[in-house]
């Protein structure tokens, strides 16, 4: 069994080391439950392959689409856990999904294209859609009675212009899987208007056990040659710091554009050995961590559930999947940025804020926090965005 109490965690290096909002950037005595990542050490078989590569004394150049058992792993483990069937070598190890997203960007997309994003998501979409030149629609997303996301309406968004849909599947910040009909729905679109297909598929590991997980090539691989997929390793297996991803899809036509966009055969892009040793022992003998690790957020996430919805001005649903929760705070009277910037100061715990710069205006009104930490951590860490809360609204 893995610890996953405040035992576990060596606080004392995550001030060191753990950058991008968190320990390392905060205050003394703040608590971070921001960027998603783990607080927890990642599964010791990854240190043990990475101290194995070293002892070996050398570090040579690496195959430039990378290692040939790194992709027949990731092949195996996309089978296995997603029944996924990808051809290894159409399988590009890169450094990071971010980088990943930036590959597919740039193959496909050219100034002048108009590529589709759904409001609220990871600003990585259009982030990595507008650096290829293109110009990006947002469509915002609504919801069914029964707390699916309505794309009766996506249709409509789609011009002559547009190249290219992002897809986050899980959604985050939503916390959402998608039921297959709703993907038969966007594989449909594409098949009529010939737009491609972003696929994030970097929270398909961290879904709840009252969730199923789809992915658009459950529906087939004939139907997906414009779909281009991307995965990554630091949400599933904690390495985020060693920048590990990967790239698929169907077509070699398209895999051959997107490995021309990466620049890996110019030894300008790639991705690194030691990554490559680490992301393959993550997928050949670390998944009872991530197994383990599911189970402990899931009782994070029903404890912060609750907590959440009985807090004045606060309401929340129940994610689906990711290890991260997006209440709705607009009760508060505060807008989501003045209010995490309040918390953080008055009360030493840091959160994110919807809104553009992160998550699209769509997120407005909302905040977003992270679960992947001791339930010790959590509780004191909502116990400060309560008080906070309590104070403002004076209850």
């Amino acid at each position: 069994m893995v610890d996953f109490t405040s035992k576990s965690i060596n606080f004392d290096i995550l001030r060191q080391r753990a950058y991008n909002l968190r320990w390392a950037e905060v205050p003394e005595g703040v608590i971070p439950l921001t960027a998603a990542d783990t607080d927890f050490p990642p599964a010791p078989e990854i240190s043990q392959a990475l101290v194995e590569y070293i002892q070996g004394g050398y570090f040579s150049y690496t195959p430039k689409r990378g290692f040939p058992s790194f992709k027949k792993a990731i092949s195996k483990a996309l089978k296995e856990r997603k029944n996924e069937i990808v051809d290894p070598e159409l399988i590009l190890p890169i450094d990071s999904a971010a980088r990943g997203m930036s590959a597919i960007a740039k193959a496909v997309l050219q100034p002048g294209d108009e590529a589709l994003v759904f409001d609220p998501v990871d600003f990585l979409f259009k982030t990595s859609m507008e650096a290829a030149g293109a110009t990006v629609k947002l469509f915002p997303m609504t919801f069914r009675e029964d707390g699916t996301i309505d794309f009766s309406d996506l249709e409509r968004y789609i011009t002559p212009k547009t190249k290219m849909l992002g897809l986050c599947n899980p959604h985050n910040p939503l916390g959402k899987v998608y039921p297959l009909e709703d993907l038969d729905h966007i594989l449909k679109l594409s098949e009529k208007y010939g737009f491609y297909i972003m696929n994030d598929e970097i929270w398909s590991d961290i879904v709840y056990p009252d969730a199923q997980f789809n992915s658009l090539l459950n529906l087939g691989n004939e139907r997906n040659m414009r779909t281009l997929s991307v995965f990554g390793f630091s949400k599933s297996f904690g390495i985020a710091g060693l920048r590990a991803g990967c790239v698929y899809c169907q077509d070699p036509e398209l895999f051959e554009r997107v490995v021309a966009a990466s620049l890996v055969e110019t030894t300008i892009g790639g991705i690194d050995a030691l990554s490559q040793v680490a992301g393959q022992a993550c997928v050949e003998r670390c998944y009872y961590w991530v197994d383990e690790f599911m189970a402990h957020v899931t009782g994070n996430r029903d404890y912060a559930l609750e907590r959440l919805n009985a807090m004045p001005g606060v309401s929340c649903y129940k994610p689906q999947a990711t290890f991260v929760i997006f209440p709705d705070v607009s009760g508060v009277g505060m807008e989501a940025e003045e209010l995490v910037n309040y918390l953080a100061e008055k009360h030493k715990v840091s959160i994110v804020p919807g809104g553009a710069k992160f998550f699209g205006p769509g997120s407005a009104g909302h905040v977003r926090i992270c679960l992947a930490t001791s339930r010790e951590v959590l509780s004191e860490g909502l116990d400060r965005v309560e008080k906070g809360i309590r104070e403002i609204l004076g209850k």
